[in-house]
Formats: C-alpha cells, structure tokens, sequence
C-alpha cells in the first residue's frame, strides 16, 4: 500500500510568462504570441507535483512583499503545498520569461529575484522523509549556502536527499558542483548536464560522489544508474506543448515512487509518466491546464 512520503523541497518560486510562438523570433522586429502567466520556479513546480502526485509536501522558497508573491503561495497552498516561505521586503518575487516554439521546446530568460538570497538556518526538517534540492539554489553564489546547509541538516536528520542540477548552461566548475552534491542519494540530471558533469556522458563516473544518478533523456526515456547495474526505461510516445517544467514532474514522479518503495525500473516508469503529463500542458505545474 502506497504510503505519503513527508517531503521538504528547497528552490526558487517564481511566475512564468509563457510565451507561445510560432517559427523564428524576429530579432529587433515584433513576432506574434500567445501569452499565459502562470507559476513556475524549479523548486515550485517539483513541489506542486510531488503533491499531486500524494507525497505531504512542503516548499522552502524566499518571495517578494508583492502581489506576485502572494499569489504563488495561494495558487501552491490550494495544490496541497505547504509553504515555508521566507517574504523579503528588499527583492521581488522572482519571474520567468519562458519562449515556448511550435515543438514545444522552451527557452527561458530567469531573474531569481528574492530567490537568490534564500537563507535555510532554521530549516524544519522534524517528520520529514526525503529533502529534495533545486540545483539552482547551488549554481547561484548568493543562494549556495542555503543549499550546503539544507543538504547537511538533512543528512544530519537521517533523510535521504536529491538534488536535480537544472540547468546545464551554469554549470561553470562541475568540480566544484559535484563536491556540493557528494554524499547525496540520488543525483537527477539530464543528458547535457551529465555531459557537463563528467565531459564523458557516463554516469558511473559519479558513483563515488553520490549514492545513484538518474538520467533523463527527453523522448527518449531515462536510466537508473547505480553500483547495481543500469536499468532503462523508453518514453511512451506523447503530444508536446510545452516542455517546461517537464524534468521537475520527473523528479517528483520518481522520488514518489522511490519512497514508496518502488524498484529503479518502477520508479523510472512513474517519472516518465509525470514528464509526459507535464509536457502535454501549458504550464510547470499540474495545477495549471
């Protein structure tokens, strides 16, 4: 019988602009669009899934003393999350322009706002199960020790811990990362980021930092890699509006299963499935059609 998992997720909330559009953007010229808002932020839209998903849910998160803000914790605490946020009176609530094409690939334009200066020193962590950490709480110098304090209270708390490191295109001194994340159980990248990792693309090169590492692959599907063996899994075919916010769904879907005591294979099979949902809508979040 599936239990529900008590899961503390630290990283960014934010509001996305989603802007819909169709063949190359004219550059210095207008290109048309459909525009939707809706709520994003990594940390933000694991959590949002991961309740979806029935896992008892909290979000450490910094916002702005603004409107934006106010209405990420409404629209996160009517998805089922708990909210622990921080509301900083100096930063605004961070935002998101994503540039969504035809194929549904996006491309995002982040400013972090109050997000970059996320403090975790009296991080909760009494009932928890499971921490799972936004790798762009890491890459950002302002917010890192936020992230190495949460990760070191939660291995001093007994949890097991993730950490998905998000963006490939940060990572500046994949040394340096794969020393923040050592010790962590599961590391969650896709394919470019483990490329970065390791400048071979293997994932046992990182079985000594971390416990296992699970990468994605777009339609491709995703491996369980771990001193174990390699399980693999392919992606059922699935329409794609929009991909944003489709590996945050994964992670959810997998750590989900995991703490419910699923196998590799099955936990993979459940974080394909959440990804393929995620891609199908509009928007990073579940709660959001």
């Amino acid at each position: 019988m599936a239990v529900r998992p008590a899961v503390v997720v630290v990283g960014d909330a934010a509001l996305d602009v989603v802007a819909r559009h169709s063949g190359p953007i004219a550059h210095g010229d207008d290109t048309r669009a459909r525009i939707s808002l809706t709520m994003g932020g990594a940390g933000a839209n694991t959590a949002a899934w991961l309740a979806f998903l029935g896992c008892d849910t909290t979000l450490v998160s910094n916002i702005g003393d603004d409107p934006a803000g106010a209405q990420v914790r409404a629209t996160l605490t009517a998805a089922g999350v708990r909210c622990e946020f921080t509301v900083d009176r100096e930063a605004a609530t961070g935002c998101v322009v994503v540039l969504v094409d035809d194929s549904g690939q996006r491309s995002m334009l982040p400013d972090r706002g109050a997000n970059a200066r996320l403090r975790t020193a009296d991080l909760d962590l009494s009932g928890k199960r499971h921490l799972h950490l936004s790798g762009y709480v890491l890459l950002d110098a302002s917010s890192r020790e936020a992230g190495l304090d949460a990760l070191a209270a939660a291995r001093a708390a007994g949890l097991t811990t993730s950490v998905d490191p998000q963006a490939a295109a940060l990572i500046d001194d994949p040394a340096a990362f794969l020393q923040w994340v050592r010790g962590v159980d599961l590391l969650l990248p896709n394919r470019e980021e483990l490329w970065n990792l390791t400048g071979s693309g293997d994932a046992r090169d990182l079985l000594s930092t971390v416990g296992a590492v699970v990468v994605t692959d777009g339609p491709l599907g995703a491996s369980w890699v771990s001193p174990d063996g390699v399980e693999s899994v392919t992606a059922p075919p699935a329409p794609c509006v929009d991909t944003t916010g489709a590996g945050d769904a994964f992670d959810a879907g997998l750590i989900t299963a995991w703490l419910n005591g699923a196998s590799p294979r099955d936990a993979l099979l459940a974080g394909v499935a959440a990804g393929s949902d995620a891609v199908g809508r509009v928007g990073a979040q579940p709660s959001i059609t």
